[in-house]
């Protein structure tokens, strides 16, 4: 405290800028005292006199810190001149820096660009450790007058001049208290940062790949549709080569898929699944698929709850887990497969984990190489692998993820260099009594013959519906060409017969639900079947899995979906014949 009552202030060196201006400006408005000084020797100013310093590491390079040196080492035995050092965040530390920063003694570094908590928590831990001081010289000057009036009472002086160190010792231990808990929060601060920049990536991440999916199935479609007529023209000869191309074709259209797991924007049939059940009829597909060199072993819960999730999906999920230990393990070994049941009660700490809830967790463990800090922070990224070029496209843990997320559920991993991996996957605990699928759009159909019908195809791609019409043709239909929901009304209002709706989900304007309910308020009795290379999910709550054709497909799907809604056998080579 001045003599004129005021507080000791906060003395500010930031020579950059209005630095100096802006961190008094929030210093005062947090109510701490504060005055910008032009170097370490101002001639207005006395150290001694402040509650501390805030000093940019500019101020060393343009200004002279012998005096700011002096001042520390000059200091009495009760104070700790507590010192708030600004450095840029990236900014390499010279020797020189470096040197000046060890000499400071009671410093605290904050990285710019600096959040105002931040530096107002600095700036009050300054403050109160400059007044402890303070009272800690009072003490002082309180024992010296103690010990000149009791210089006859050798005894009187040592008690208290003990009991005064103790209320010192107590004075410090607070302050290394209050350092220590600043400290924790700045760590903690750090970490929650951290968890939202990855939360973040991986959202961004997951609406990229599901845009690139949607475009990349429509030329999936346009080629396999193609591809089809053209084997049928081909010479002996050529064949080879029209297997290759389909093949290469398929396994596009598979990476595709795994990109919409990744972003859970699949279409999910989520039923009440035994994960037990279903990795016993797995195990011959994955001692197989694993090999004579790996052992596979399964630890199953025989009370384990039944989980809320897609057959098909949780299969392929098993699958992945396995080659991915598989992979691991260059020498062979084994590979345990568990279930068990969990009840997550705290929150999560890192993006990919579960809510707390109830939960079965489908456990796959290795004894490979492990993963390090570095690649577990990237092992969910889509097409991140560590495997040699072409062992793998690192879309697997990245499916495996994104199928857990859109289930309800979240994945762990546990893992050490050198000893091995266990990736546990938390899948929601479904019901005693599951609940049946909701209304369909789809109604019964309308009794006609299946070859010879007229459909109504909808597209606003030009190049699929052209490839999507040639094989209807091709199979017996009549078709019906529409570029949009508008012009596919107009049609409907006229009186042409039509004995299919055939819409793509998204399209500009109105998507295929849109349309379907317009279609339907015109023709109760119009069967309607959607195709789609990704949708908004929760437009299609409503639809049921058999209304959907995923592209890209091939002949023999279309004919199979399009005569079970015509009534018809379901059979692409009857139809077909």
């Amino acid at each position: 405290m001045r003599p004129d009552g005021s507080a000791d202030p906060i003395y500010i060196l930031a020579p950059v800028g209005r630095d100096g201006p802006v961190i008094a400006a929030m210093l005062r408005d947090a109510g701490i005292a504060a005055e910008v000084i032009r170097e370490f020797a101002d001639p207005e100013v006395r150290l001694e006199d402040g509650a501390g310093l805030v000093v940019a590491s500019e101020a060393f390079e343009r200004f002279d810190p012998a005096p700011l040196h002096a001042f520390l080492a000059a200091q009495p035995p009760w104070s700790d001149f507590p010192i708030v050092f600004l450095r840029t965040r990236g900014q390499m530390v010279t020797p020189q820096t470096q040197t000046f920063i060890e000499g400071l003694g009671n410093v605290t570094i904050l990285e710019r660009p600096l959040h105002p908590i931040s530096l107002v928590s600095a700036g009050r831990s300054a403050v109160r450790a400059r007044r402890r001081q303070r009272e800690a010289e009072a003490l002082l000057a309180e024992r010296l007058r103690i010990n000149d009036a009791l210089r006859h009472s050798e005894e009187q002086v040592r008690a208290l001049a003990d009991q005064l160190e103790r209320r010192v010792q107590e004075r410090t231990a607070e302050l290394a208290a209050a350092n220590r808990q600043l400290l924790a929060e700045m760590a903690e601060r750090e970490r929650m940062e951290a968890t939202m920049l990855r939360m973040q990536r991986l959202e961004a991440v997951g609406q990229l790949t599901a845009g690139v999916a949607h475009d990349f199935n429509n030329l999936l479609t346009v080629i396999l549709g193609n591809l089809t007529r053209l084997e049928r023209e081909a010479a002996p000869a050529d064949r080879r080569r029209f297997e290759m191309m389909r093949a290469a074709a398929e396994r596009g259209a598979m990476l595709t898929a795994q990109l919409l797991a990744f972003s859970r924007r699949q279409k999910l049939e989520p039923k009440a699944v035994n994960l037990n059940d279903a990795i016993q009829s797995l195990r011959d597909l994955l001692q197989t698929t694993l090999g004579a060199a790996f052992h596979l072993s399964t630890r199953l819960e025989a009370a384990a709850w039944p989980a809320m999730v897609d057959p098909t999906q949780i299969e392929m999920v098993i699958l992945n887990l396995a080659i991915n230990a598989r992979d691991a393990m260059e020498a062979g070994g084994e590979i345990c497969v568990q279930t068990g049941n969990a009840v997550v009660t705290r929150p999560r700490i890192r993006p990919e984990e579960p809510e707390p809830g109830e939960y079965v967790v489908l456990s796959v463990r290795d004894g490979g190489c492990g993963m390090d800090e570095d690649t577990l922070g990237r092992v969910f990224e889509p097409f991140f692998t560590t495997k040699e070029v072409g062992r793998g496209s690192g879309l697997g843990l990245s499916q495996v993820l994104g199928f857990a997320k859109q289930s309800g559920g979240g994945v762990q991993i546990e893992t050490q260099v050198g000893a091995g991996t266990t990736v546990k996957v938390y899948l929601p605990r479904a019901a005693a009594h599951p609940t049946s699928a909701g209304p369909s759009l789809v109604v019964d159909g309308l009794g006609a013959s299946v070859k010879g019908g007229t459909i109504l195809l909808v597209d606003d791609d030009e190049a699929v519906r052209e490839t999507t019409a040639s094989t209807l043709e091709s199979l017996g239909f009549k078709v019906i060409e529409a570029g949009s929901g508008g012009s596919a009304l107009e049609i409907l209002d006229s009186r042409r017969k039509i004995d299919l709706l055939l819409l793509d989900f998204a399209m500009p304007g109105m998507n295929g639900a849109d349309v379907a309910r317009a279609a339907q308020s015109r023709r109760p009795n119009l069967p309607i079947l959607f195709v789609t290379g990704y949708a908004d999910l929760t437009a299609m709550t409503h639809i049921a899995e058999h209304q959907v054709i995923r592209k890209p497909f091939e002949e023999r799907e279309l004919a199979r979906r399009v005569a079970g809604a015509l009534g018809g056998p379901e059979d692409a080579e009857e139809l077909g014949a």
